[in-house]
C-alpha cells in the first residue's frame, strides 16, 4: 500500500475517533465567553502558532469574538525571550493582557507540555497564570496526558492511530476542529464568501 493511501486511512480512523459531543461542548463554552464580552487568547509553538493566527482571524472575522494569539507579534515574542526567557514569554504577554476571569485560553498543542521533558514549558506557565485569574483552559492536542490535557476545562484530544505521525495528525485536525467550530451556526455570526 502506497504511503499516500495510508496517511489518508489514517485521517479517516482520527475523524471517527473524535467525539463529537466535546465539539458541541466546547461551541457553548465559546457562545459563553462571547455573551460575557470576554477574549479568547490563543497560544500555540512551532506549526501551532501559525494555527494559532489563523484561527483567532476566523474567531473575530466570523464569530465576532475578541481574540488574539501572542505570537503573531513576533516584535514583543522575540524581546521578551531575549530578555525574559522563553518559558515564560506567554505567562507575561497574559499578563500584560490582564486576562481576567470574563476570558478563556486556547492552546493549539501536539503534546500541550510536559515539565519533566522541559517541552513547552510556556504552554504550562501561561495555563498555570491564566488559572491564577480563574480563566477557562480549553485545546485541542495530541497527547493525552500532557499538562494541557490534564489540567484544561475543555481539551479535544487528536486520536493517535499511529505513533510515528502524532504532530502531522495533531496539527492538521486542529485545523478541522477549530473550523467546524467556527462554522457552527451556534458561533457563526458572518458568512464566508465561498
Amino acid at each position: 500500500m502506497s504511503f499516500s493511501v495510508n496517511y489518508f486511512k489514517e485521517v479517516s480512523k482520527i475523524i471517527k475517533k473524535i467525539d463529537p459531543f466535546l465539539l458541541e461542548t466546547l461551541v457553548e463554552d465559546l457562545c459563553s465567553i462571547r455573551g460575557k464580552k470576554g477574549r479568547i487568547f490563543v497560544i500555540g509553538v512551532g506549526g501551532s502558532a501559525g494555527n494559532a493566527g489563523h484561527f483567532v482571524n476566523d474567531l473575530r472575522k466570523l464569530c465576532a469574538i475578541e481574540a488574539y494569539a501572542p505570537t503573531d507579534n513576533i516584535s514583543e515574542l522575540t524581546a521578551r525571550t531575549n530578555d525574559e526567557g522563553w518559558e515564560t514569554v506567554f505567562s507575561y504577554w497574559l499578563s500584560i493582557s490582564k486576562i481576567n476571569n470574563k476570558d478563556a485560553l486556547f492552546i493549539l498543542s501536539v503534546g500541550g507540555g510536559n515539565q519533566e521533558k522541559n517541552v513547552s514549558v510556556n504552554i504550562i506557565e501561561a495555563i498555570k497564570f491564566a488559572k491564577t485569574k480563574n480563566c477557562k483552559i480549553f485545546g485541542i492536542v495530541g497527547i493525552d496526558n500532557g499538562y494541557t490535557a490534564k489540567n484544561g476545562d475543555n481539551v479535544i484530544i487528536i486520536p493517535v492511530v499511529n505513533k510515528d505521525r502524532i504532530t502531522p495528525h495533531s496539527e492538521s485536525f486542529q485545523s478541522v476542529i477549530w473550523h467546524c467550530l467556527v462554522s457552527h451556526p451556534k458561533l457563526q455570526i458572518k458568512k464566508t464568501k465561498w
